[in-house]
């Protein structure tokens, strides 16, 4: 028996199955470009978490622990710690080592911005738009995935070197308000303190990301230089660089960068 051969319509079948192979590979292509440009603009923004605390506040430490569980959650993602220790519990029986007067005023200043009044601890403040209880786990949160899911108005690129005692940071700022101005953090990593009197008497308390130095300086679009004058414990390991991009009419922070030593 024979079988007669159609080339014509081998042709054809040829033709048409190579269509549907070269529309499979495109699309497939496509949907992967599509998918993975979403996935890009799934998180764009960033979070940062200003903890005001306390070693002399005995609600302070569960306020600590939930911001370095914070902390370890979102490793990878553009969340951001800075702890101050304020000075107005010092008086009462035990004074907190890292605690600035500087740093009350920064909470002041604060209250004034979001209408708080008193100011009190522990207190997290969310890119200096919201606040909240610092053991306000799930609404802290909340801000936090809101805040990574909104573009940044302003962009900013910082870059440090240590000339002995002190630090010379070269910045990069776009699309920055008037009136911003930007603030430079050295922050120390991680630290230990036994608290011997106070409302923590006894008690061993963690610390991350204490600021130890908060310098402001005033910020034009473009490139700029700050000189900062070292706290005399520094060291490049154990310490890293904020620059925050802040707006002085709301309180608002526009942008951020970490330059590690």
């Amino acid at each position: 028996m024979y079988y007669i051969l159609d080339i014509d319509k081998v042709k054809m079948k040829t033709s048409y199955l190579f269509i549907l192979f070269v529309i499979l590979i495109f699309g497939t292509q496509s949907s992967f470009k599509i998918s993975h440009s979403m996935g890009e603009k799934a998180v764009k923004g960033f979070a940062v978490l200003e903890l005001f605390t306390s070693e002399g506040c005995s609600s302070c430490p569960p306020a600590d622990e939930l911001i370095a569980k914070i902390q370890k959650e979102t490793v990878g993602q553009a969340v951001y710690v800075l702890a101050y220790h304020v000075d107005y519990w010092d008086r009462l029986g035990w004074k907190d080592s890292y605690s600035s007067a500087d740093f009350s005023n920064r909470q002041l200043q604060y209250g004034r911005w979001l209408n708080v009044s008193p100011v009190y601890t522990p207190q997290v403040i969310v890119n200096g738009k919201a606040q909240f209880v610092g053991s306000e786990a799930s609404a802290i949160r909340h801000s936090i995935t809101g805040q990574l899911e909104t573009s940044p108005v302003a962009n900013l690129t910082i870059q440090c070197t240590q000339e002995g005692e002190r630090l010379k940071l070269k910045y990069q700022a776009g699309h920055v308000l008037h009136g911003s101005r930007l603030l430079i953090a050295i922050i120390q990593k991680a630290a230990q303190t036994k608290v011997l009197r106070g409302e923590n008497a006894g008690h061993t308390l963690s610390h991350i990301q204490i600021v130890r130095k908060l310098q402001s300086e005033p910020l034009v679009s473009g490139e700029g230089i700050a000189i900062i004058d070292l706290p005399k414990d520094f060291n490049t390991h154990d310490w890293e660089t904020l620059g925050v991009v802040q707006d002085q009419s709301n309180g608002e922070i526009l942008a951020i960068a970490k330059a590690d030593f």
